[in-house]
């Protein structure tokens, strides 16, 4: 028994330092974290070697990251795959679909994104600058000249069809319509109403269209979301491909410059850098731990067979 027992002490405690060895060498990597001292002299190989090359590795996977998993090819050609490209419009069109059920006022859906202020800030502001645009536009034409040959030309049929034609006569209202009605009465009566048409409207028409763009803002916000949505199908379908071309393209045209605004590299680097060693230790273990359990193991086994040959040389 003790003879057999001799045999086996050699590959047993062969294999109990491989494992014990593997196992220090792995526990290394991360421990310690910090640099050690006795009696103020360093000790060697302290702190581990993760913890004491961390700025490089932190660094080398970043630039690594950055060049060959994250770079313009790789992402363009994931962001523009016709699976993603179909996420955004299920995306979408759940969005479109969730909405066409809401019942609360447009004010309080926009005010789950912007504060009350922000919101009432951002509709005063829209109002103000559509009234100034139509009031501008309207500033500028001659509106009233086209309002004053509307009212003459309607005033000309209510008088050929109507009373003042029966009491003048069919051939009095032929002259007044002919030559002589246009130069001396059509002419005039169209310059006198746009002339003071026009007038009327640069002096009221910004407080008459700023009032009537916010009575129907004020409409607009109390309106449920599900009721501005009713029948505009075609609208939303234009919406949605208009959001699937617009996505196309920043990520087409965009995307370098994004990228290079992001700084990947950097981004990994500093949060590698940032991170806590015992929380990069258990993040590494999670992935690799497998993979590490196998390597002492291996040890084991490599001791176990180291001592098996050193026994066959003694036989």
């Amino acid at each position: 028994m003790v003879e057999i027992l001799s045999y086996l002490a050699g590959p047993v405690v062969g294999a109990i330092i491989g494992y014990i060895t593997n196992d220090i060498a792995i526990r290394m990597l991360f421990r310690p974290h910090t640099k050690k001292y006795i009696f103020g002299i360093p000790v060697p190989f302290t702190p581990g070697i993760i913890p004491k090359e961390r700025a490089r590795i932190a660094e080398a996977v970043g630039v690594a990251i950055s060049e060959n998993l994250m770079n313009k090819e790789v992402l363009e050609k994931s962001l523009l795959s016709e699976e993603m490209i179909g996420k955004v419009g299920e995306t979408f069109d759940e969005l479109v679909s969730a909405q066409k059920k809401n019942t609360e006022p447009v004010k309080e859906f926009v005010c789950h994104y912007l504060s009350k202020e922000e919101y009432e800030n951002a509709k005063a502001s829209m109002t103000g600058e559509l009234s100034t645009l139509v009031y501008s536009r309207i500033a500028e034409t001659s509106i009233g000249d086209r309002v004053a040959e509307l009212i003459v030309e309607h005033l000309k049929q209510k008088s050929r069809n109507g009373f003042l034609g029966d009491l003048l006569g069919g051939g009095v209202m032929d002259a007044l319509q002919g030559s002589f009605g246009r130069h001396v009465i059509e002419g005039p009566a169209k310059e006198f109403l746009g002339r003071h048409i026009n007038e009327i409207l640069r002096k009221n028409a910004k407080t008459i269209v700023g009032d009537l763009i916010t009575k129907e803002s004020d409409k607009l916000s109390e309106m449920p979301v599900c009721k501005l949505l009713e029948g505009k199908e075609d609208k939303i379908a234009e919406a949605k491909a208009s959001l699937l071309s617009l996505y196309r393209a920043i990520i087409s045209e965009h995307l370098p410059r994004i990228l290079q605004t992001l700084d990947i590299s950097k981004i990994i680097e500093d949060r590698i850098n940032e991170m806590d060693m015992m929380e990069a230790e258990e993040i590494i273990l999670k992935v690799i731990k497998k993979e590490l359990n196998a390597v002492v193991w291996f040890g084991a086994l490599l001791g176990f067979i180291i001592g098996c040959a050193n026994l066959l040389t003694r036989l």
